[in-house]
Protein backbone atom coordinates (compact mmCIF):
# COMPACT_ATOMS: atom_id res chain seq x y z
CA UNK A 1 0.00 0.00 0.00
CA UNK A 2 2.91 2.37 0.71
CA UNK A 3 4.35 1.93 -2.80
CA UNK A 4 0.93 2.38 -4.40
CA UNK A 5 0.31 5.56 -2.42
CA UNK A 6 3.70 6.97 -3.36
CA UNK A 7 3.20 6.23 -7.06
CA UNK A 8 -0.31 7.70 -7.02
CA UNK A 9 0.95 10.81 -5.24
CA UNK A 10 3.71 11.25 -7.83
CA UNK A 11 1.35 11.00 -10.80
CA UNK A 12 -1.16 13.35 -9.23
CA UNK A 13 1.60 15.89 -8.71
CA UNK A 14 2.64 15.50 -12.36
CA UNK A 15 -0.97 16.04 -13.48
CA UNK A 16 -1.34 19.09 -11.26
CA UNK A 17 1.84 20.56 -12.71
CA UNK A 18 0.85 19.71 -16.28
CA UNK A 19 -2.52 21.43 -15.95
CA UNK A 20 -0.94 24.40 -14.21
CA UNK A 21 -2.95 24.05 -11.03
CA UNK A 22 -2.56 27.10 -8.83
CA UNK A 23 -4.23 26.92 -5.46
CA UNK A 24 -3.80 28.96 -2.36
CA UNK A 25 -0.78 26.88 -1.39
CA UNK A 26 2.08 25.00 -3.02
CA UNK A 27 3.07 21.34 -2.80
CA UNK A 28 3.67 19.57 0.51
CA UNK A 29 7.41 19.77 1.30
CA UNK A 30 9.34 16.80 2.60
CA UNK A 31 10.31 18.60 5.78
CA UNK A 32 8.39 20.48 8.44
CA UNK A 33 8.44 24.26 8.08
CA UNK A 34 9.55 26.81 10.65
CA UNK A 35 6.90 29.00 12.25
CA UNK A 36 8.91 30.83 14.91
CA UNK A 37 11.93 30.66 17.17
CA UNK A 38 11.89 30.61 20.96
CA UNK A 39 15.52 31.27 21.76
CA UNK A 40 17.49 28.43 20.21
CA UNK A 41 14.33 26.30 19.80
CA UNK A 42 12.89 26.26 16.28
CA UNK A 43 9.14 25.69 16.40
CA UNK A 44 7.76 23.97 13.29
CA UNK A 45 4.20 23.42 12.15
CA UNK A 46 4.48 19.69 12.85
CA UNK A 47 5.62 20.39 16.43
CA UNK A 48 2.55 22.56 17.01
CA UNK A 49 0.34 19.76 15.71
CA UNK A 50 1.90 17.21 18.09
CA UNK A 51 1.46 19.62 21.00
CA UNK A 52 -2.22 19.98 20.14
CA UNK A 53 -2.66 16.20 19.93
CA UNK A 54 -0.84 15.66 23.23
CA UNK A 55 -3.00 18.31 24.93
CA UNK A 56 -6.14 16.66 23.52
CA UNK A 57 -5.13 13.19 24.75
CA UNK A 58 -4.23 14.54 28.20
CA UNK A 59 -7.53 16.42 28.40
CA UNK A 60 -9.56 13.31 27.48
CA UNK A 61 -7.65 11.25 30.05
CA UNK A 62 -8.28 13.86 32.74
CA UNK A 63 -11.98 14.15 31.94
CA UNK A 64 -12.41 10.35 31.85
CA UNK A 65 -10.72 9.80 35.21
CA UNK A 66 -11.96 12.90 37.04
CA UNK A 67 -14.95 11.12 38.55
CA UNK A 68 -14.26 7.40 38.39
CA UNK A 69 -17.22 5.09 38.89
CA UNK A 70 -17.39 1.36 39.55
CA UNK A 71 -19.90 1.00 36.70
CA UNK A 72 -18.48 3.31 34.03
CA UNK A 73 -20.50 5.18 31.47
CA UNK A 74 -19.89 7.74 28.77
CA UNK A 75 -16.30 8.92 28.34
CA UNK A 76 -14.90 6.74 31.13
CA UNK A 77 -16.42 3.67 29.50
CA UNK A 78 -14.89 4.51 26.12
CA UNK A 79 -11.42 5.13 27.54
CA UNK A 80 -11.54 1.96 29.65
CA UNK A 81 -12.64 -0.03 26.59
CA UNK A 82 -9.67 1.28 24.61
CA UNK A 83 -7.13 0.65 27.39
CA UNK A 84 -8.50 -2.79 28.23
CA UNK A 85 -8.53 -3.79 24.57
CA UNK A 86 -4.92 -2.67 24.10
CA UNK A 87 -3.84 -4.43 27.30
CA UNK A 88 -5.41 -7.74 26.30
CA UNK A 89 -3.95 -7.46 22.80
CA UNK A 90 -0.43 -6.76 24.09
CA UNK A 91 -0.71 -9.44 26.79
CA UNK A 92 -1.28 -12.00 24.05
CA UNK A 93 2.01 -10.90 22.45
CA UNK A 94 4.26 -10.07 25.40
CA UNK A 95 2.92 -12.32 28.13
CA UNK A 96 1.41 -11.47 31.50
CA UNK A 97 4.68 -10.45 33.18
CA UNK A 98 6.26 -8.35 30.46
CA UNK A 99 3.10 -6.43 29.56
CA UNK A 100 2.85 -5.09 33.12
CA UNK A 101 6.25 -3.45 32.76
CA UNK A 102 5.93 -2.13 29.23
CA UNK A 103 2.24 -1.44 28.62
CA UNK A 104 2.62 2.26 29.44
CA UNK A 105 4.94 2.75 26.46
CA UNK A 106 3.14 0.66 23.83
CA UNK A 107 -0.29 2.03 24.69
CA UNK A 108 0.99 5.60 24.66
CA UNK A 109 2.77 5.19 21.33
CA UNK A 110 -0.34 3.67 19.74
CA UNK A 111 -2.67 6.40 20.98
CA UNK A 112 -0.24 9.19 20.06
CA UNK A 113 0.35 7.89 16.52
CA UNK A 114 -3.35 7.20 15.94
CA UNK A 115 -4.61 10.63 16.96
CA UNK A 116 -1.68 12.40 15.31
CA UNK A 117 -2.56 10.66 12.04
CA UNK A 118 -6.26 11.47 12.36
CA UNK A 119 -5.71 15.08 13.44
CA UNK A 120 -3.66 15.54 10.28
CA UNK A 121 -6.88 15.00 8.30
CA UNK A 122 -8.82 17.80 9.97
CA UNK A 123 -9.90 20.67 7.72
CA UNK A 124 -7.38 23.50 7.83
CA UNK A 125 -4.33 21.31 8.46
CA UNK A 126 -1.89 22.15 5.67
CA UNK A 127 -4.32 24.60 4.05
CA UNK A 128 -4.56 27.46 6.56
CA UNK A 129 -1.47 29.62 6.86
CA UNK A 130 0.29 32.66 5.50
CA UNK A 131 1.52 33.48 2.03
CA UNK A 132 5.20 34.42 1.91
CA UNK A 133 6.14 37.47 -0.07
CA UNK A 134 9.38 39.22 -0.87
CA UNK A 135 12.31 39.04 -3.21
CA UNK A 136 14.09 36.33 -1.26
CA UNK A 137 11.13 33.92 -1.19
CA UNK A 138 11.47 30.66 -3.09
CA UNK A 139 8.74 30.55 -5.75
CA UNK A 140 8.24 26.86 -5.02
CA UNK A 141 7.70 27.57 -1.32
CA UNK A 142 5.39 30.56 -1.11
CA UNK A 143 2.95 29.22 1.48
CA UNK A 144 3.60 28.45 5.15
CA UNK A 145 0.80 26.38 6.78
CA UNK A 146 0.25 26.77 10.50
CA UNK A 147 -0.25 23.02 10.99
CA UNK A 148 1.22 19.91 9.40
CA UNK A 149 0.63 16.24 10.14
CA UNK A 150 2.92 15.32 13.02
CA UNK A 151 3.99 11.98 11.54
CA UNK A 152 4.62 13.60 8.16
CA UNK A 153 7.76 14.94 9.83
CA UNK A 154 10.70 12.52 9.87
CA UNK A 155 12.00 14.10 13.08
CA UNK A 156 8.89 12.90 14.91
CA UNK A 157 9.05 9.31 13.67
CA UNK A 158 12.81 9.12 14.33
CA UNK A 159 12.30 10.39 17.89
CA UNK A 160 9.71 7.67 18.62
CA UNK A 161 11.87 4.96 17.03
CA UNK A 162 15.05 5.97 18.87
CA UNK A 163 13.11 6.16 22.15
CA UNK A 164 11.91 2.60 21.59
CA UNK A 165 15.45 1.46 20.71
CA UNK A 166 16.80 2.82 24.02
CA UNK A 167 13.96 1.23 25.99
CA UNK A 168 14.41 -2.02 24.07
CA UNK A 169 18.02 -2.31 25.26
CA UNK A 170 16.98 -1.47 28.82
CA UNK A 171 14.16 -4.01 28.94
CA UNK A 172 16.20 -6.68 27.15
CA UNK A 173 19.12 -6.42 29.58
CA UNK A 174 16.79 -6.18 32.56
CA UNK A 175 14.92 -9.35 31.58
CA UNK A 176 17.96 -11.39 30.46
CA UNK A 177 20.90 -9.83 32.36
CA UNK A 178 23.84 -8.49 30.35
CA UNK A 179 25.34 -11.97 29.94
CA UNK A 180 22.02 -13.46 28.90
CA UNK A 181 21.46 -10.61 26.44
CA UNK A 182 24.65 -11.37 24.50
CA UNK A 183 24.06 -15.12 24.84
CA UNK A 184 20.60 -14.68 23.32
CA UNK A 185 22.18 -13.07 20.25
CA UNK A 186 25.45 -14.98 19.80
CA UNK A 187 25.25 -18.26 21.71
CA UNK A 188 24.33 -21.50 19.87
CA UNK A 189 20.69 -22.47 20.24
CA UNK A 190 20.50 -26.06 21.44
CA UNK A 191 23.04 -28.50 22.84
CA UNK A 192 26.04 -29.44 20.70
CA UNK A 193 28.89 -31.73 21.68
CA UNK A 194 31.98 -33.05 20.00
CA UNK A 195 33.37 -31.82 16.67
CA UNK A 196 30.08 -30.13 15.68
CA UNK A 197 30.37 -27.59 18.51
CA UNK A 198 33.10 -25.46 16.88
CA UNK A 199 31.35 -24.93 13.51
CA UNK A 200 28.08 -24.24 15.32
CA UNK A 201 29.78 -21.53 17.39
CA UNK A 202 31.08 -19.95 14.17
CA UNK A 203 27.68 -20.19 12.46
CA UNK A 204 25.73 -18.71 15.35
CA UNK A 205 28.41 -16.04 15.81
CA UNK A 206 27.92 -14.98 12.19
CA UNK A 207 24.14 -15.07 12.65
CA UNK A 208 24.59 -12.94 15.77
CA UNK A 209 26.49 -10.30 13.76
CA UNK A 210 23.62 -10.20 11.25
CA UNK A 211 21.18 -9.88 14.15
CA UNK A 212 23.13 -6.90 15.54
CA UNK A 213 22.98 -5.21 12.13
CA UNK A 214 19.24 -5.90 12.00
CA UNK A 215 18.78 -4.42 15.49
CA UNK A 216 20.67 -1.26 14.53
CA UNK A 217 18.55 -0.78 11.40
CA UNK A 218 15.21 -1.29 13.16
CA UNK A 219 14.82 2.38 14.19
CA UNK A 220 15.53 3.42 10.60
CA UNK A 221 12.93 1.03 9.20
CA UNK A 222 10.32 2.02 11.81
CA UNK A 223 10.91 5.72 11.17
CA UNK A 224 10.70 5.64 7.39
CA UNK A 225 7.79 3.19 7.29
CA UNK A 226 5.55 5.47 9.33
CA UNK A 227 6.81 8.69 7.77
CA UNK A 228 6.53 7.33 4.22
CA UNK A 229 2.96 6.16 4.65
CA UNK A 230 1.72 9.34 6.30
CA UNK A 231 3.58 11.68 3.95
CA UNK A 232 2.37 9.77 0.88
CA UNK A 233 -1.23 9.93 2.10
CA UNK A 234 -1.09 13.65 2.80
CA UNK A 235 0.59 14.23 -0.57
CA UNK A 236 -2.28 12.44 -2.30
CA UNK A 237 -4.84 14.69 -0.60
CA UNK A 238 -2.72 17.75 -1.35
CA UNK A 239 -2.27 16.92 -5.02
CA UNK A 240 -5.95 16.12 -5.52
CA UNK A 241 -6.79 19.53 -4.11
CA UNK A 242 -4.25 21.14 -6.44
CA UNK A 243 -5.64 19.21 -9.38
CA UNK A 244 -9.35 19.75 -8.84
CA UNK A 245 -9.39 22.90 -6.72
CA UNK A 246 -8.77 25.40 -9.51
CA UNK A 247 -11.26 27.56 -11.36
CA UNK A 248 -14.69 28.70 -10.26
CA UNK A 249 -16.09 25.19 -10.04
CA UNK A 250 -13.02 23.95 -8.20
CA UNK A 251 -13.42 26.54 -5.47
CA UNK A 252 -16.92 25.24 -4.72
CA UNK A 253 -16.71 21.52 -5.54
CA UNK A 254 -12.97 20.72 -5.50
CA UNK A 255 -13.30 19.02 -2.11
CA UNK A 256 -15.64 16.29 -3.43
CA UNK A 257 -12.94 14.10 -5.15
CA UNK A 258 -10.97 14.08 -1.88
CA UNK A 259 -13.71 12.43 0.20
CA UNK A 260 -12.95 8.76 -0.73
CA UNK A 261 -9.28 9.30 0.08
CA UNK A 262 -10.16 10.78 3.47
CA UNK A 263 -11.91 7.54 4.42
CA UNK A 264 -8.89 5.60 3.14
CA UNK A 265 -6.53 7.74 5.22
CA UNK A 266 -8.64 7.17 8.34
CA UNK A 267 -8.06 3.44 7.87
CA UNK A 268 -4.38 3.91 7.04
CA UNK A 269 -3.91 6.04 10.17
CA UNK A 270 -5.30 3.23 12.32
CA UNK A 271 -3.28 0.55 10.53
CA UNK A 272 -0.01 2.47 10.84
CA UNK A 273 -0.51 3.03 14.56
CA UNK A 274 -1.27 -0.66 15.00
CA UNK A 275 1.71 -1.75 12.86
CA UNK A 276 4.16 0.45 14.78
CA UNK A 277 2.92 -0.88 18.13
CA UNK A 278 2.84 -4.46 16.88
CA UNK A 279 6.35 -4.41 15.42
CA UNK A 280 7.92 -2.82 18.47
CA UNK A 281 6.19 -5.23 20.85
CA UNK A 282 7.24 -8.23 18.74
CA UNK A 283 10.85 -6.98 18.66
CA UNK A 284 10.83 -6.85 22.45
CA UNK A 285 9.17 -10.25 22.80
CA UNK A 286 11.77 -11.89 20.55
CA UNK A 287 14.67 -10.78 22.74
CA UNK A 288 12.89 -11.56 26.02
CA UNK A 289 11.41 -14.90 24.96
CA UNK A 290 13.24 -17.79 26.59
CA UNK A 291 11.26 -20.31 24.63
CA UNK A 292 10.58 -22.78 27.38
CA UNK A 293 8.54 -20.91 29.96
CA UNK A 294 6.95 -17.61 30.84
CA UNK A 295 8.37 -15.58 33.70
CA UNK A 296 4.94 -15.16 35.24
CA UNK A 297 4.99 -12.63 37.99
CA UNK A 298 8.57 -13.25 39.04
CA UNK A 299 10.42 -11.07 36.55
CA UNK A 300 13.99 -9.93 37.16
Amino acid sequence: MRSLATILSFWLLCLASAFGAEGGHDHLPLHAEELMKIGPLVVTNSMVMVWIVAAFVILIAQLATRNMKLIPSGLQNGVEWLIEGLYNFLEGILGAALVKKTFWFFATIFILILFTNWFGLLPGVGTVGIKLEGSGVDQHDIFRPFLRGGNADLNMTVAMSVTFAVLWFYWAIRENSLKGFFAHIFAPKGKFVGFILVPMILVFGFVGVLEVISILFRPVALSFRLYGNVYAGESILENIMLLFGTGNLGEWFGWIPVIPFYFLELLVGLIQALVFMLLTSVFLKLICDHGDHDHGDHGH
